[in-house]
């Protein structure tokens, strides 16, 4: 592929020395880069005048590798008007045009201005090729660098303004280029970018015409078969949290509870509640509750803390009765509720809204804020119990938001360093021989199933070790952090499924839908060769998710197969599909039945043409 570059007019400097030589730019340009980007690409440079056209010398430079350029270029616009004819022709078929002058040479201007311009418009009429106009040299009364502003009025005697040579290009509809000096960033990289980037534009239209004309072109045998694009994979759908409503729940049923709030002057049961829910959102309540604060990852409360929080509750023995000291209390909880005196009268008359917000997650302060002003009527009350609050939950002082944020799906969250934990726990599993510490209060929130196992008359009930069969240690803790932090991360499709299976166990369909997801994650990211190479069978997988109800995922990978048909049915287990699902994969396969049989004829017809070829 070539393009032709037509050069016309000379941007020689009048006004050089004598002795001086000044080549020219196009000759600049090829010979310093002509588009090589590369050191083991040769440049053909040849320079000869044109026999055709004799006003002319024509440059040929190989640029971008394979790229002919082919310059005809004409210094002089008396040899360009004494042969009109010949020269209408050259720049008839000109793919890029480049118009020089001196910057110092203003008589020539005008004369290409008034005299030649009118006439390259007239043979540009009916076409539009990217025209380059350059302006070469320094202005010569300029004591300064010179001035490329638009509007510079330093331009006097005779140098061409700027302002003229864009109101030239304006007329062509031409790209306008000051080169003061033709050295390898005005010549190389100033103007070579400029026409390189037409280059390019040229090329691409070429190639585009090419193409055109050979799809217009009637093939001689039968068209090749289309393939058609594979069916979409149906999504799978996953239900948004409801973390902070389980918690809610368990708040408004007390089961669990082993905590009872009463009034300090009436005696009265306010409300119940849970410790491990307590203690991961309040350090006060870490405190009082006789829980050790690093073990429940917060800090040591400070002595003015303590103080604060006496007074606003005392906590009273199980057994005993009597009030005790939060700060010599045991560590351990009491098979009875402890009971917590609210000594705060404000903070009494609205512990229902505050114990809501606690176990909501601790995040919707606004809230807070409206129910309490329900309640209240004093702003001096709604503020001071406001700032009561902040304090019980460890807020900085004016702020309304806590650092960490409470029930975040993060394990560096309070609730989530009491996962695996042994404080505050009050059951234990054993799975495997492996024993794991838990909350009978956060499993009843999350779980229905151990709910109804721990509330019902089972032996689960009144035992503090529950054994667990025919789940494995890693899924079941790999369960237990999903119970405690709201998410799950398996790693690779078997954990996954191992997974999936114990959620539909204790039937947890968030938590079974996740899993789902992940699976179908991780085989979407299997490239083909790995899923014709890999010994997982998605057959097998496929039984699996129908045996425990995973409808979306056995609906996805009954797809998946189809749209992996050409490897699925080269595996033994292929076989073992029931017949309907045998049905349904032939049905959607990709590609097609249909498509493979046009392949082969079509491959057929080429395979005869080539032997004709090799008989002649």
């Amino acid at each position: 592929m070539s393009v032709r570059i037509v050069a016309l007019g000379n941007e020689k400097d009048r006004l050089l020395e004598d002795g001086q030589h000044q080549s020219s730019l196009l000759w600049t340009y090829l010979g310093r880069s002509a588009g090589v980007h590369d050191r083991r690409d040769n440049v053909l440079l040849s320079s000869a005048p044109h026999t055709t056209f004799p006003a002319f010398t024509e440059y040929q430079a190989c640029v971008f590798g394979d790229v002919r350029v082919v310059v005809h270029d004409c210094p002089s616009w008396d040899l360009f008007d004494n042969d009109w004819y010949s020269s209408r022709n050259v720049v008839g078929q000109a793919d890029i045009i480049v118009i020089k002058y001196s910057i110092n040479d203003k008589p020539a201007f005008q004369e290409v201005k008034e005299t030649y311009t009118p006439m390259i418009k007239r043979l540009l009429n009916q076409c539009t090729v990217p025209i380059i106009i350059a302006a070469v040299g320094a202005r010569q009364n300029d004591e300064g660098p010179p001035c490329t502003c638009p509007l510079c009025t330093s331009d006097k005697g005779g140098c061409v303004p700027t302002c003229e040579g864009l109101q030239l290009s304006k007329e062509l509809g031409a790209t306008y280029l000051e080169l003061h000096t033709l050295n390898d960033f005005y010549a190389g990289k100033y103007f070579g970018g400029v026409l390189e980037y037409f280059i390019v534009q040229c090329l691409n239209q070429k190639s585009s015409e090419k193409n055109k004309k050979k799809k217009s072109r009637k093939p001689n045998g039968p068209n090749p078969p289309r393939l058609e694009q594979p069916a979409k994979l149906p999504t799978v759908k996953t239900e948004d949290s409801s973390y902070s409503c389980d918690f809610l729940r368990l708040l408004g049923s007390s089961q669990c509870a082993d905590v009872t709030f009463c009034s300090e002057g009436l005696g009265g049961e306010l409300a119940r509640a849970h410790k491990v829910v307590l203690c991961s959102a309040s350090p006060v309540f870490l405190l009082l509750l006789g829980v050790e604060a690093g073990a429940a990852g917060e800090g040591s409360c400070s002595p003015s803390a303590v103080k604060a929080a006496l007074n606003l509750f005392s906590v009273s023995d199980s057994i005993t009765g009597f009030p005790t000291d939060p700060t010599t209390r045991g560590r351990h909880p009491g098979d009875l509720p402890t009971q917590v005196f609210v000594k705060d009268p404000l903070l009494c008359l609205c512990l229902s809204e505050t114990l809501q917000f606690v176990y909501s997650g601790a995040s919707q302060w606004n809230e807070l804020e409206k129910s309490i002003r329900k309640r209240l009527k004093s702003v001096h009350e709604i503020e001071e119990l406001l700032g009561k609050v902040r304090f019980l939950l460890g807020y900085e002082k004016g702020s309304t938001e806590q650092a960490p944020l409470r029930h975040s799906t993060c394990n560096s969250t309070p609730l989530g360093h009491l996962f695996n934990s042994p404080v505050l726990t009050d059951v234990i599993f054993n799975v495997q021989g492996v024993l794991m510490p838990a909350h009978r209060a956060v499993l009843a929130a999350r779980c229905e199933v151990m709910a109804a196992m721990f509330n019902g008359n089972y032996a689960e009930a009144n035992s503090c070790v529950v054994p667990i069969h025919s789940v494995s240690k890693d899924t079941f803790l790999s369960f237990l952090e999903y119970i405690y932090t709201d998410t799950c991360c398996p790693a690779s499709v078997s954990q996954a499924t191992a997974l999936l299976v114990c959620a539909e166990m204790y039937q947890v369909p968030r938590l079974q839908h996740i899993c789902e997801v992940c699976i179908i994650t991780h085989l979407q990211c299997m490239p083909s060769r790995e899923l014709a190479s890999t010994n997982l069978s998605v057959v097998n997988l496929l039984r699996k998710a129908k045996f425990h109800n995973a409808v979306q995922l056995s609906a996805w990978l009954l797809h998946f197969i189809a749209s992996n048909y050409l490897i699925f049915s080269q595996k033994p287990d292929f076989l073992d599909l029931a017949e309907d699902e045998r049905d349904f994969v032939e049905k959607h396969r990709w590609p097609s039945s249909r498509y493979v049989q046009e392949l082969a004829e079509f491959r057929q017809h080429v395979q005869v043409r080539r032997l004709r070829c090799t008989v002649m």
